[in-house]
């Protein structure tokens, strides 16, 4: 096995492997779509960030990443992303192709000063998950999916639960608010600035989505939203909506109202064709966390790894 640089020659096989690990996966997780499109990956050969594990003309394995960013991930380190069909491998000792892979990889990565790595896996592929645990990833993200089936729960018939109209929207505020500092307590630590909060509140409340909210009287008490398109390729399926925000008051918890809400979206976006619904939550966040894996089945892991910037001073040093 030579790992070597990701060039366009290896684009072909590359995509090949993604649909392959994609279908291990479809055996696991009865709910994802069958048919699907693996991107085209010009874009990772082209800023020659991507390694490739070869015998012979056979690739064996890839790993390929995004452009690096200035403050990844609200840290003050610069960070790269390898999203879901960025990368992949044949199952045969795939956990030594990965290991040597990342390790040829972070070096380039490195050479761009990008300390925070981030990969999205699939969920039950335990040789990879493996490879890049024993490497220092550590879970931070999880994709899950649903069919269009309804949850089993009792309907709610005290409280008004509706589609909000664009202009009521705001009427959601309080509940976003209280969300982000439910997000910046322990353990999530998921720190946002007033500037931070009223940029993406802004954002938020400007894009295309559908919003379900739960009434006590005039005031909402819980919502979901849900958008077209997520974090990876399976979401941009154009009959598969996406959940990208929910919040319950705590102390309506327990009474299954975001399970109400979400049987009155399910009706409504599948009479208008959508067939899968997907969500995307931090494994950190014990209350989605033990929401969604109730209802949704995993099919991603996305793992993260901040190496120590001090090894960048010291480079910077041994150059004077």
């Amino acid at each position: 096995m030579i790992n070597t640089d990701f060039t366009h020659k290896h684009i072909e096989q590359a995509q090949r492997l993604v649909k392959e690990n994609y279908d291990e996966e479809k055996q696991i997780v009865s709910s994802l779509p069958e048919k699907i499109s693996i991107p085209d990956l010009t874009y990772f050969a082209d800023n020659r960030l991507g390694v490739a594990a070869m015998e012979g003309e056979r690739l064996l394995g890839f790993l390929c990443c995004y452009e690096p960013w200035d403050n990844a991930f609200g840290t003050n380190a610069k960070g790269t992303f390898s999203p879901l069909h960025a990368h992949g491998a044949i199952n045969e000792n795939r956990e030594l192709i990965y290991r040597g892979l990342y390790q040829k990889a972070s070096q380039k990565w490195f050479e761009q000063d990008i300390t925070y790595h981030s990969v999205a896996l699939f969920a039950h592929d335990e040789q990879a998950k493996k490879a890049l645990f024993t490497y220092g990833f550590g879970l931070r993200c999880v994709d899950a999916v649903k069919s269009m089936d309804k949850i089993k729960v009792e309907q709610k018939t005290n409280l008004q639960i509706r589609r909000l109209a664009q202009a009521e929207i705001p009427l959601i505020r309080p509940l976003r608010e209280q969300l982000s500092a439910h997000l910046s307590e322990s353990p999530c630590f998921m720190y946002s600035t007033e500037q931070e909060y009223q940029s993406w509140l802004s954002r938020a409340e400007q894009r295309n989505s559908k919003i379900y909210a739960a009434f006590e009287g005039k005031k909402a008490i819980a919502f979901i939203e849900a958008i077209h398109g997520g974090e990876n390729f399976v979401t941009e399926l154009h009959d598969m909506m996406s959940i990208c925000g929910a919040f319950c008051l705590p102390k309506n918890r327990g009474e299954e109202l975001v399970q109400n809400l979400l049987n009155v979206m399910i009706d409504e976006i599948k009479a208008e064709g959508c067939q899968w619904l997907g969500v995307d939550f931090e494994s950190f966040n014990p209350t989605a966390y033990g929401f969604w894996n109730k209802y949704f089945e995993p099919y991603t892991n996305s793992v993260t790894r901040r190496i120590d910037e001090g090894i960048l001073n010291g480079r910077q040093e041994d150059m004077i």
